[in-house]
């Protein structure tokens, strides 16, 4: 008990500048004499704590002295305050408390230029809420109950074991061993649509890292786009995989699978796209828009 008051009498310290003796008695619950008590301890153990009499005076850390012994460089120190900042989307009052007190620990403010919301147009941060579940299945290590809708139009249950949250392509990604498979598996969080954390814990282990999903073959599909496409083709695709001609169209290469998914995709191009490679997929693409044309044609 006596060790944590004397570490939030630190951490008050470092919060604060400086504080009176009574009013670190009454926000402790302790009295006067006992904060003196505290003060000679911290004093004893090494810490450069002192008290200072008149108008002004109270009790004081010296200058800078965590920010001295500390082995983190001024830059590094932001990066985990901005870190700390980032993976916060759900207000969680943990992350919030430790930002506030690495923030006082490091001497710098944790200025709120960066706000990051996983929830899309119109979800009520019910998103949020499911990064937070399985951030939390990640850390303890345990096993998830999953609905998910794959990109073949499949919705079914699935037991996972959660290894890494994952950030690609503008979307957020659970890495993890599918139980069902019994093999590694992608599920992008999107496609969750029910979470359930069990009781069953599991030991953790590696996921294979490569480029591809596991259990998913890619091919290279070449895409050429007119000029006034050129707003969503920088917003879908790497710069380096973009190549543009004399006329200002826009030439895409990239590894993708040939899935349902993907035939979605480029139809959600309409006249806006011509699929250059692989020839076969024009067929397909053209079949389905022959399927829409039907079922809306009046």
């Amino acid at each position: 008990m006596r060790e944590s008051r004397l570490f939030k009498i630190v951490y008050h310290l470092l919060n604060k500048g400086q504080a009176t003796a009574p009013e670190l008695a009454e926000k402790f619950e302790v009295s006067v004499r006992t904060i003196y008590r505290d003060i000679d301890a911290l004093s004893g153990a090494g810490i450069p704590i002192y008290a200072e009499a008149g108008r002004n005076g109270g009790i004081h850390l010296m200058n800078d002295f965590v920010l001295n012994q500390a082995v983190l460089s001024g830059e590094e120190k932001q990066e985990i305050l901005t870190a700390l900042q980032s993976i916060n989307p759900m207000n969680n009052i943990g992350n919030h408390q430790t930002l506030q007190k690495l923030s006082a620990i490091f001497h710098m403010n944790s200025e709120n230029w960066l706000e990051v919301d996983f929830s899309r147009w119109g979800n009520n941060g019910t998103d949020n809420e499911k990064f937070k579940l399985l951030k939390s299945a990640v850390i303890y290590q345990k096993c998830v109950k999953i609905t998910y809708a794959n990109s073949y139009g499949t919705i079914s249950e699935r037991i996972v074991q959660p290894l890494k949250m994952s950030y690609k392509s503008m979307s957020w990604y659970l890495k993890a061993y599918c139980t069902e498979k019994q093999d590694y598996r992608i599920f992008k969080l999107t496609r969750i649509i029910d979470t359930e954390i069990l009781t069953d814990g599991f030991c953790k282990s590696p996921f294979p890292e490569s480029d591809e999903t596991p259990g998913q073959a890619y091919h290279t599909i070449v895409l050429r786009f007119p000029k006034n496409m050129s707003y969503r083709v920088y917003d879908e695709f790497d710069k380096t995989r973009v190549s543009k001609k004399e006329n200002g169209d826009l030439t895409v290469s990239v590894e993708m699978p040939e899935d349902e998914w993907l035939i979605g995709y480029l139809l959600s191009f309409g006249t806006q796209v011509d699929i250059i490679e692989p020839a076969h997929l024009k067929d397909i693409v053209a079949e389905q828009a022959m399927k829409i044309y039907e079922k809306y044609k009046s």
